[in-house]
């Protein structure tokens, strides 16, 4: 393997959990989640050139991953509706307790709006409001007014 090719393996390697977490976010369905994943390591690779570390690593790449799953929430609610493939397995299902809560957060987040569902998802990986501002692209005053907002809101729906 080239250079390249091993230094690109190593980055997704380190990162393919933030990766999927920002897909699993914005999917409801696996196989989604699936070609999200895949479609934002075809975007990292076709970006990787031109990735100059003018941010860190882990700032573009969850950069890319939410950039690519907004671009796939607007191109779905351009497409026509399919019938989905049913198997018998579900990874997605686990019935004890912690998994269930961190689905019915996901839940909730999910009905938040895209801008709200990374700043949200961002601020539960534990980053920096000057790391969630950079990577979203506002100002890290806006990133703190947006999460009170943001925390409200998912306050409110757990009353309903």
């Amino acid at each position: 393997m080239k250079e390249k090719e091993l230094e690109f393996n190593r980055i997704v390697k380190a990162n393919k959990a933030a990766i999927f977490t920002v897909c699993y976010l914005f999917s409801k369905d696996q196989d989604e989640v699936n070609d999200l994943f895949q479609e934002t390591l075809i975007n990292l690779w076709r970006g990787f050139d031109g990735f100059q570390g003018k941010c860190d690593v882990k700032t573009w790449i969850w950069r890319v991953s939410l950039n690519t799953c907004l671009t796939f929430e607007r191109k779905k609610k351009r497409r026509v509706d399919t019938l989905p493939l049913t198997m018998d397995i579900n990874l997605f299902t686990d019935t004890d307790d912690d998994t269930r809560q961190v689905q019915m957060l996901y839940r909730r987040i999910n009905k938040l709006g895209m801008l709200d569902r990374a700043i949200i998802l961002l601020w539960l990986e534990n980053m920096s409001y000057e790391e969630i501002g950079e990577i979203i692209g506002i100002s890290t005053k806006n990133v703190s007014v947006k999460l009170v907002r943001i925390k409200e809101q998912l306050k409110k729906m757990s009353n309903d």
